[in-house]
């Protein structure tokens, strides 16, 4: 416990701030748990009705009551490891199974492409560039703008127009790689340069 100005306060290993569960090491472990025992609730509740259901419909409950918990705030997930990550994209094939009726050993990922699904891995990444796309044009607060620096090379090279950011130097990988000043620029990096000369919301989003 802390103790301030004659007040005790009690300190906890979790706590949940906006629907997300963050821990002391801010790993997201507890808050992937959470989300996976969640989605997989729901899944078994939505498979009893399946026989029920068109495949519209199935597809608009498998949405409400899953892919939301997926795809909220999941840029906090960005380079958590993969173990915790796989954990989320069994929520993901699960309801592509319960969807498409596919068989538990069928190959998933043709099912995931048909359904025009993004793996988890890649609906992270994607919501992390939307967020640097935002912060790089004004559409985000100023504080992330200040955590990205546009490349300017020393002297005049064919990359100098190419909308590269800066990849800061970090002292831990495990750490410091997760920061939105480091992954962000790095993911940046890696679109062609169609995709970062976007101009438009609209546009980036297309061209991912």
């Amino acid at each position: 416990n802390l103790h301030l100005e004659g007040c005790t306060i009690t300190t906890s290993s979790t706590v949940k701030d906006l629907g997300v569960i963050l821990d002391t090491n801010l790993s997201f472990k507890n808050h992937i748990n959470h989300v996976t025992k969640t989605g997989f609730f729901h899944l078994r509740n939505i498979a009893k009705l399946r026989n029920m259901l068109s495949i519209s419909d199935a597809e608009k409950l498998v949405h409400v009551f899953m892919t939301f918990r997926l795809d909220y705030c999941n840029a906090l997930l960005g380079g958590c490891p993969a173990s915790l990550i796989n954990k989320l994209q069994l929520v993901q094939n699960a309801a592509a199974r319960v969807l498409t009726r596919l068989r538990k050993y069928d190959h998933i990922t043709p099912i995931l492409s048909s359904l025009h699904w993004l793996p988890v891995k890649f609906r992270i990444d994607y919501k992390l560039l939307l967020l640097t796309y935002k912060t790089l044009n004004g559409l985000a607060p100023m504080y992330l703008f200040s955590l990205l620096t546009r490349y300017s090379p020393l002297r005049s090279l064919r990359s100098q127009n190419s909308g590269l950011l800066v990849v800061p130097r970090i002292a831990k990988s495990s750490k410091g790689g997760r920061a939105f000043s480091h992954s962000a620029p790095k993911l940046w990096n890696s679109l062609p340069d169609s995709s970062r000369d976007s101009d438009t919301l609209s546009q980036f989003k297309c061209r991912f």
